[in-house]
């Protein structure tokens, strides 16, 4: 695996050593929702500017083949908050309980949540945002480890309800109006229906949003009234550790842009485009004002900030592009699980640098537990301790390979290889990454032996899960 020449000077951007920490630092968690690799200036993309997430890159460590446990939200949620793959404790399903007979699903009480573990630790946790980790009271937030929570449950939500005022909204219908196709326009007000992908899910029901157990009104614009809360939450704890999860849902659907941001975006002709544009646009200002805020309380310098998505975007259904990667959402091809990852922390991690090794959501709470003061046990954690590799203390790359398992498909990255099954293929396909990012040419004919072995240690990986499964810490 070759590594950008930047990794190399790490040692020498570190001789004057960088400022003590002499406390835990504050850990500010920023998670969009199925963000497609392609589509930050950053990452390469300037039509929609993003230069408030893109300050994060530009002041600290930008990864360029950071993963998620899985490409679609919940197991995705439940990996990297437990520190250990899904699968180990039996988590296959995006849960979608848009009736209360589904809302038995939840994190299993055998894990031990990022939050709880820091809460141990005397941080003040709070989440913001989207939970997707179980909608019974004995699931909730505030029973897994967060002294607060605001936002709601289940996997999706309206930014704003009906009569969606203040914003134009384009949702999925199965049968449009008069028996039109393609899109139907709302002759009274900025509402758009399109024929694609089947109706749009009831978010709302049964999802009401909370402070912590209590149902609230809520009038703002969702990502708004997020970011709101989220610089409350770090102007009242500014005095002690945190840790503050800002799980946002956008651009996650229904698409609904705010019009100022739509007349932002209004250069932009494809309305459903320009829909998302505006709500990417709205997601970055809400970052750039949660980071202004840091600056503001003087946290900056011992505050720890990363920046991730969920999962890889779902093109059809958003626009958002995971180029130049392959397929999206729900798909373990790089574009399902491969997504933007980046932190800053001034003063402790170089400023501009660009890392070209494989890391995964997992490794995060790996590396909380060890600059909070107790380093998580290897034996029920799957990520690894990032920062001795960014500060240049260890040498190599932290992870030799990484597995994933997710209905009926699998697929194994060793080094620059990586070997895929989608369910329903009848053969597994190897793919070069570091000479085809796009997994355009399969070589499993040129490479069989290789092939094999690389299904061998995937197999091996499986059955090694499938024993430790129900494993874990209990509450």
């Amino acid at each position: 695996m070759k590594a950008l020449p930047i990794l190399f000077l790490f040692p020498l951007l570190l001789l004057a050593g960088p400022r003590p920490v002499t406390e835990q630092p504050n850990i500010l968690l920023l998670f969009a929702d199925d963000l497609g690799y392609g589509e930050l200036g950053c990452q390469g993309n300037a039509e929609i500017p993003t230069p408030h997430i893109d300050s994060i890159a530009r002041k600290g460590v930008r990864f360029t083949q950071g993963y998620v446990t899985a490409p679609v939200c919940a197991p995705s949620r439940a990996g990297m908050i437990s520190g250990r793959h899904q699968r180990r404790f039996g988590w296959d399903i995006n849960v979608m309980p848009h009736v209360e007979g589904g809302s038995e699903h939840g994190l299993p009480a055998t894990e031990t949540t990022l939050g709880e573990y820091l809460q141990a630790l005397g941080y003040r946790t709070g989440i913001i945002g989207k939970w997707h980790l179980g909608a019974r009271r004995a699931f909730n937030p505030l029973h897994n480890g967060f002294d607060s929570f605001f936002g709601f449950v289940h996997e999706g939500h309206y930014f704003v309800p009906p009569p969606y005022a203040g914003v134009t909204t384009l949702l999925r219908k199965k049968h449009l109006p008069g028996g039109v196709t393609g899109r139907w326009f709302s002759p009274e007000r900025p509402l758009i229906y399109h024929d694609i992908l089947g109706d749009e899910p009831l978010y709302d029901l049964h999802n009401p949003i909370l402070r912590g157990f209590d149902p609230v009104e809520e009038p703002r614009y969702l990502t708004d009234a997020f970011t709101d809360e989220g610089v409350a939450f770090l102007r009242a704890h500014r005095d002690r550790p945190f840790f503050l999860f800002m799980s946002y849902n956008a651009v996650h659907s229904p698409l609904q842009g705010a019009d100022a941001y739509m007349k932002k975006m209004d250069f932009i002709e494809d309305v459903q485009r320009r829909i998302f544009a505006a709500m990417l646009a709205n997601l970055d200002d809400s970052v750039g004002k949660l980071l202004a805020t840091l600056h503001e309380l003087e946290l900056e310098r011992n505050t720890w900030v990363i920046f991730l998505s969920d999962n890889g975007g779902p093109t059809r259904e958003l626009t958002s592009s995971n180029l130049p990667l392959k397929d999206g959402k729900g798909r373990l091809s790089e574009g399902g699980i491969r997504i933007p990852f980046m932190m800053q922390w001034p003063g402790q991690l170089p400023a501009g640098t660009v890392v070209d090794y494989p890391v995964i959501s997992l490794d995060l709470y790996a590396t909380a537990g060890a600059l909070a003061g107790k380093p998580v046990d290897p034996e029920r954690s799957d990520g690894v301790n990032l920062m001795p590799y960014l500060r240049g203390d260890k040498s190599g790359v932290p992870h030799e390979q990484l597995w994933w398992e997710y209905r009926n498909s699998g697929a194994l990255r060793a080094g620059k290889w990586k070997v895929i099954k989608h369910r329903g293929a009848k053969r597994w396909a190897l793919y070069d990454l570091a000479e085809d990012v796009g997994e355009t040419r399969d070589l499993a004919a040129e490479h069989p032996e290789r092939l094999e072995r690389m299904r061998g240690e995937w197999e091996a990986t499986r059955q090694r899960v499938a024993e430790q499964a129900g494993r874990g810490t209990s509450r």
